[in-house]
């Protein structure tokens, strides 16, 4: 198997985008046909007045209502399961923070074929394969990112070191001691990582043999990078990573050593994930260069579909989203994930997204790029102030009033609104081991 498949595999990635076109018109019409046996998605379809066998027609696509996590809620516990209940393998849960998570089916073939070369693929485009050690450090559990990771290293024969989050005291001494080459972790976690190791009188640059890592479950701005990457061995680069439980775990996209200075990431599952950039309001594509949501439907998935799944995430599409020099030019570029729709706050009329105060928070020298916080006083987000928290590194040249000025003036200048400062010292703020939580209500009684 083990050649054909490869040369099968590496053959797929670089298709030109035509090709990956007429793959995906034939898999929608072999999905309509599986979906045709549902009678929720015939519901489902039935309310654009179409049949799940329309499919058959690309253009039929646009017309089929979107789904969103309310769709999902009505039909808990199992929602749009296209399988029978006893050829489920296991079941993911997203990672939601209000209401019940949402549960996805996935079938053996589901896991071991189709999520394994998806993260194979993902792992392979970073440069991860025989011969590395890989520090896993996702999460279990019902999230995707920790079997998931498990599922990509064992496709590209990298020996996997399945820690997950947490234990940072003995993490920093096993990177060392176990000569881990590659990593996949959020890159709020391997910051604190960096920071435990000094504290042990450790230097990550010297005393780690880490040369690539894929980073996931929190978008980062370039600056935070850029700044994980000088703290570690030279040449060490940190890949971003992204996806969804619904999509089927993260497989959606990730850069290559061409795209990773740009800030850009490729679609690089479209194959088996059609993928949509589409404006928020009208759902309509975006044009390269645009930003816009970005809508999913599982092609090969055969337990737990998703049809036009809209995942909120903000996204911007490259302005030559088919030009790479490593060759994929069938799955387009998009940058880094901007925000999502319901992560939006309204300050005075202006509107404004987490990160693009993470943005100016690490261009600011001085600060602990993984530990700050918003803080707001009402759920609607629609608001007069709003408080950015953040911490002043100990040995920072500047002083914390030097650090909140700085600042202050960033944010007026950049996002034309005043915001309220508090610049706290090296610790105060909560770190993460996985996905952030950025924005916190605040309330008089508290603050």
């Amino acid at each position: 198997m083990g050649a054909r498949a490869q040369m099968s595999e590496a053959s797929i990635e670089m298709l030109e985008r035509d090709d990956v076109l007429a793959l995906q018109q034939g898999k929608l019409a072999s999905l309509g046909k599986r979906l045709a046996g549902s009678r929720e998605w015939r519901a489902h379809f039935a309310r654009a007045g179409l049949k799940p066998e329309d499919l058959a027609d690309r253009h039929a696509l646009e017309a089929v209502p979107t789904l969103e996590k309310s769709d999902l809620r009505e039909l808990y516990p199992f929602p749009f399961l296209t399988v029978p209940s006893d050829t489920v393998q296991r079941f993911f849960a997203t990672s939601g923070t209000t209401g019940l998570p949402i549960l996805f089916g996935f079938t053996e073939r589901d896991v071991e074929v189709l999520l394994r070369g998806q993260v194979g693929r993902i792992l392979r485009a970073v440069g991860i394969g025989p011969g590395d050690r890989v520090y896993q450090g996702y999460g279990y559990g019902t999230w995707i990112g920790g079997s998931a990771l498990d599922e990509g290293i064992k496709a590209v024969g990298a020996t996997n070191f399945p820690i997950g989050p947490g234990r940072g005291e003995l993490a920093v001494r096993w990177v060392a001691d176990h000569g881990y080459t590659g990593c996949s972790i959020s890159p709020l976690w391997m910051m604190t990582l960096i920071d435990i190791a000094r504290r042990q009188g450790m230097d990550p640059k010297r005393d780690w043999k880490l040369r690539v890592g894929v980073f996931g479950g929190q978008s980062v701005s370039k600056a935070f990078k850029d700044e994980l990457e000088a703290a570690l061995p030279d040449g060490f680069m940190a890949h971003n990573i992204y996806g969804t439980t619904e999509a089927g775990g993260p497989i959606l996209g990730v850069s290559c050593p061409y795209s990773h200075e740009r800030d850009e990431m490729h679609l690089i599952n479209e194959d088996t994930v059609l993928t949509e950039i589409v404006d928020p309001d009208t759902l309509k594509p975006v044009s390269p260069g645009e930003s816009g949501e970005i809508v999913i439907t599982t092609l090969d998935k055969e337990a737990s579909p998703v049809v036009r799944w809209r995942t909120r995430d903000l996204v911007r599409l490259s302005e030559r989203p088919h030009d790479c020099p490593c060759g994929r030019k069938g799955y387009p570029l998009i940058g880094r994930i901007i925000g999502r729709t319901d992560d939006m706050l309204k300050v005075r009329g202006v509107i404004l997204y987490p990160s693009q105060v993470e943005d100016i928070i690490a261009g600011t020298p001085g600060t602990a790029k993984e530990a700050w916080q918003i803080y707001i006083d009402r759920e609607d987000r629609v608001l007069e102030e709003i408080t950015v928290a953040v911490e002043r590194r100990r040995n920072a040249e500047l002083t914390a009033d030097q650090i909140r000025e700085s600042i202050l003036r960033e944010t007026h200048s950049r996002l034309g609104i005043r915001l309220n400062v508090e610049c706290h010292d090296e610790g105060a703020l909560p770190r993460y081991e996985a996905k952030a939580q950025r924005v916190h209500v605040r309330t008089g009684d508290n603050s």
